[in-house]
């Protein structure tokens, strides 16, 4: 599992805001440091995993507040992110974000990113119905496989930008946008996983689950090597949250249409998602204690979206890295990433979250909260599995091992976590979330930037 960790300068800044950190609260008043002109936080990022070696890079979030008129609000920020591992993965990401340099009220969100995973996740698709064998990756096991039985690689070359304008009523907008996909799929690279790695170590030359699904003819040949997906995104949003990044009351609601249309390159691939996402939020205690939730609905109307669109999370803001589920940090914390995919699924998040210390830093407003979650989701349509796919399994393959037809239900997580905020912003989050079941596997430990929701 891949952990990203915010390391020795930051966790010393952390450690120091808890101890030396100016005190703002005064008999109950949050007083907060006057914040205009540029600012920008850098994060160094560091991470180790087994199979694709050492992560290093730098995320640096940059914004101008102008005047400080508008604080928390900004005239614009700009994300990036920039890291590597020792055996290939990386990601690169610019994201931009502004609502006042488009005269007109219309807000603009751009991203432009390159990701490369060798070791993405995949478990098949309709949840419980694809058996997750833990015995296939425990190397002390006699059904031993591979430690990457359950991964594929991919090279993600992303693009999109969004417009959001006011309707006339208040709260309502419009949204629009485009994107432009290249992707590419394959297996895992074993041999350069293996580079340096002694004997004990080496990953076994053998068939992983997405050879197996490409063999079965549940993955078909067009799409089993990725391919170029243009998309346009159109809705309407309802938004009244009174601070984004961490809201004490309002409500965010979103209904919006993602679009493939077929041009030459992306072959056979034309279809339509509806996303459905419903957010609110609610004060318990003024300035520190809010309860929170999420409802969202998201599954094909039209067409057939290819295998590794699938897991892909539509929304009208998306300021991550990856934006893949069900599973994982971004939408099911403690199941494993891409657990839970289906041509149509339903998700639901609930937590509170408390901010416990607040304080001035390194000439940043800063404070301190902790959450507790719940999260759960589900496959509510499936994808179609080949008929006779009984026959299609190879003679070594055990029907059971693979599959469970039927047994698909709610998977549910529950956990808690940390945040340090600068500036009402940036939000350093560390979170631990533990699945229910043991066929979502055994939980995770998140480390990254922003609130889930």
């Amino acid at each position: 599992m891949k952990r990203k960790l915010i390391v020795f300068s930051v966790l010393i800044a952390l450690a120091y805001s808890m101890v030396y950190g100016q005190d703002t609260i005064s008999s109950g008043e949050k007083e907060e440091k006057e914040v205009k002109g540029f600012n920008f936080v850098p994060l160094p990022v560091i991470g180790y995993n087994v199979d694709i070696g050492f992560q290093y890079g730098l995320i640096v979030n940059f914004f101008n507040y102008g005047d400080g008129s508008l604080y928390p609000d900004y005239k614009y920020s700009l994300y990036t992110e920039f890291s590597r591992t020792t055996k290939g993965s990386g990601v690169n990401q610019l994201f931009f974000d502004s609502k006042y340099l488009i005269p007109g009220n219309i807000r603009i969100t751009a991203d432009l990113s390159y990701l490369t995973e060798l070791t993405l996740n995949f478990y098949g698709f309709n949840g419980y119905d694809a058996v997750y064998h833990t015995e296939f990756i425990d190397e002390g096991s006699e059904e031993y496989q591979s430690r990457v039985f359950y991964n594929q690689e991919r090279k993600f070359l992303r693009f999109t930008s969004d417009l959001q304008g006011n309707i006339g009523i208040k709260n309502m907008k419009w949204l629009g946008g485009i994107g432009y996909f290249n992707i590419k799929m394959g297996g895992v690279d074993t041999e350069r996983l293996n580079k340096g790695k002694s004997e004990t170590k080496r990953l076994p030359d053998t068939t992983l689950l997405i050879d197996k699904y490409q063999e079965w003819g549940i993955i078909g040949e067009q799409e089993a090597q990725g391919g170029i997906i243009p998309s346009i995104k159109t809705g309407l949003i309802y938004d009244s949250r009174d601070n984004e990044p961490n809201p004490m009351k309002g409500i965010w609601t979103e209904a919006l249409l993602f679009y493939v249309p077929k041009i030459a390159g992306n072959t056979d691939f034309s279809y339509a998602k509806l996303a459905i996402t419903h957010r609110q939020y609610f004060t318990l205690i003024p300035q520190n204690l809010n309860l929170v939730y999420r409802l969202g609905y998201q599954g094909n109307i039209a067409g057939k979206s290819p295998y590794f669109m699938q897991p892909y999370m539509i929304t009208s803001f998306a300021k991550v890295t990856t934006t893949d589920g069900l599973g994982g940090a971004k939408s099911l914390r403690g199941i494993l990433r891409n657990r839970v995919v289906g041509d149509a699924i339903a998700f639901a998040n609930i937590e509170a979250r408390y901010k416990f210390r607040h304080a001035t830093l390194f000439r940043s407003n800063i404070y301190w909260s902790i959450n507790l979650f719940a999260d759960a989701g589900r496959v509510v349509k499936k994808m179609e599995l080949p008929a006779d796919l009984d026959s299609k399994l190879g003679p070594d393959d055990v029907f059971s091992d693979f599959f469970d037809p039927g047994t698909e239900k709610i998977h549910l997580t529950a956990g808690g976590g940390l945040q340090l905020v600068f500036d009402q912003n940036t939000v350093i989050n560390f979170e631990y979330g533990r699945a229910f079941d043991q066929r979502d596997g055994n939980g995770g430990l998140y480390i990254g930037i922003g609130f889930l929701f």
